[in-house]
């Protein structure tokens, strides 16, 4: 499913209707144009699993922020400078993508072959002003939260 986001509040407004809707164990991963709203969307999904808004900050440094929320911890993965998949190994990568809590990973595609093996693919790419978003569900439980997205969301764009 695709939709249009005018802008930078549409995209972090989708990532709150994610959030909203996200379950313990639900694994979100984004790719597409650097600038897109990675971050963005990973803000709105964090601040409605009640994380204070001060402390979401893109991991690209630090790799892996973790985040509490009022009910659910957040995993916040930003893959961009890691080289190896053994690196992932080194940050425990496997032991917090898809446990307890909601993961989050960026740039995603850089290890498709590491990702869990069921997640919700969200792309996000720059076209006009706004961003493009598109979400593909890997697994019955994302088709089922696919479902619950459309309620909130006119996909007709």
């Amino acid at each position: 499913m695709e939709i249009y986001l005018p802008d930078a509040a549409a995209t972090e407004g989708l990532g709150n209707v994610l959030g909203k809707l996200a379950r313990s164990g639900d694994v979100f991963c984004f790719t597409g144009d650097l600038g897109a709203g990675k971050t963005l969307m990973s803000r709105g999904i964090s601040l409605a699993l009640g994380v204070a808004e001060d402390e979401v900050t893109s991991p690209t440094f630090a790799i892996m922020n973790v985040y509490d929320g009022s009910e659910l911890e957040v995993r916040h993965f930003d893959l961009y400078r890691l080289n190896r998949p053994e690196e992932l190994e080194d940050i425990g990568f496997d032991e917090y993508a898809g446990g307890d809590g909601v993961t989050l990973i960026e740039w995603a595609e850089l290890f498709a072959e590491e990702l869990p093996e069921e997640y919700m693919q969200v792309t996000l790419l720059i076209e006009g002003a706004g961003r493009k978003a598109v979400l593909e569900p890997k697994g019955e439980r994302y088709e089922e939260l696919l479902q619950e997205v459309k309620q909130f969301v006119d996909f007709s764009d």
